[in-house]
């Protein structure tokens, strides 16, 4: 009983310093994203850009280009990271993530049709965005149910989605060479252009569907206990895993209609953190939103920096991380090997 006490203790405090040392990567991404670049700002000028001061050129480079940038690199991190986290958990798979079972693609879908039709504002593509990532991924869980596919099986699943969306995408944009919004740099993602007006609906539902997850993190966790389980402590299965996914679907879409198609942080980062030993769902949701923010943010500000004066695209910093990570938990084969909760 002592030493359960005191390993429990331990675990308590390596939590704690998880919190403390996601804030603080999370405030220093801030200050680099803000501060480097082609124009140096130094810190007078930032305080006094802070202050309202913008007629200089700093404050107005600070006010209207960095911050919302770093803003939307905050926002989209911890919203794909989160929205990684609740679809493994509910699918029970680990290789779940945005970008793999073609939710992304979804999203990005919706965008294109979104823009075909002429609605360019940001209301109008946060909306669509969502819409088209909800229908995937409950597309994607339904065809798994139906087929009662292995977890392996809902990984290919997802993987044939995806090239079926990312098909539309392509024949959409064949026939309509106007759609300029699926550009290159949108499919490979990246946050250089988002203005506010892009920035403060889809911010504000991110926001909401955060808020939404973090007061369903009971169900989460007695959902991974299994359907039989589940449904024996009064749990409607379906309607909550539908519940999660929608909110899971909406932090991805809207991340998506602000950075476009970026691949993997949805899988980097909760399973780095259940590496790291992270195992209740409210704790694995909130770490899983700072480390996200934390990590985008410095790959946004390296994708700024590294080539000076040339920038490239976010999602290629993303790619070079994240491809590897996949391959490595393929490999260890841990990934992949939740219970079959279904």
């Amino acid at each position: 009983m002592k030493s359960s006490s005191i390993f429990s203790s331990k675990n308590k405090n390596r939590i704690r310093v998880m919190y403390l040392t996601g804030f603080l990567l999370v405030m220093i991404a801030l200050f680099l994203a803000i501060c480097s670049g082609s124009t140096k700002i130094s810190t007078d000028e930032l305080v006094n850009a802070l202050k309202g001061i913008t007629t200089s050129t700093f404050g107005r480079i600070l006010i209207y280009v960095r911050l919302p940038r770093a803003i939307s690199a905050v926002l989209c991190g911890a919203a794909l990271a989160v929205s990684g986290a609740v679809i493994q958990g509910v699918l029970a798979n680990r290789l779940a993530s945005p970008s793999i079972i073609g939710v992304n693609s979804g999203a990005g879908l919706a965008i294109t049709v979104c823009t075909a039709l002429g609605l360019y504002g940001g209301w109008q593509l946060s909306l669509f965005s969502f819409v088209g990532a909800f229908a995937t991924v409950l597309l994607v869980s339904i065809g798994a149910g139906r087929l009662r596919a292995s977890k392996g099986t809902v990984i290919l699943i997802g993987v044939a989605v995806n090239s079926m969306l990312t098909a539309i995408s392509e024949a959409i944009i064949t026939f309509l060479p106007s759609v300029g919004i699926m550009s290159n740099d949108f499919k490979i993602g990246e946050i250089s252009s988002v203005a506010y007006s892009r920035l403060l609906p889809s911010g504000l539902l991110i926001v909401i569907g955060f808020v939404g997850l973090l007061s369903l993190t009971n169900e989460l966790e007695i959902l991974t206990l299994g359907s039989d389980e589940a449904g024996s402590l009064g749990i409607n299965v379906n309607l909550m895993r539908t519940v999660l996914l929608l909110l899971a679907a909406l932090l991805a879409g809207c991340a998506v209609s602000l950075a476009g198609l970026l691949s993997f942080i949805g899988l980097i980062i909760p399973h780095a953190l259940r590496r790291l030993g992270v195992n209740d769902h409210a704790d694995l949701i909130r770490l899983c939103a700072i480390y996200g923010a934390g990590f985008l943010c410095l790959c946004d500000t390296a994708a700024r920096t590294l080539f000076s004066p040339f920038e490239i695209p976010v999602g290629i910093i993303m790619s070079f991380i994240g491809a590897p990570f996949f391959i490595f938990i393929l490999i260890k084969g841990k990934g992949g090997h939740a219970r079959d909760n279904t």
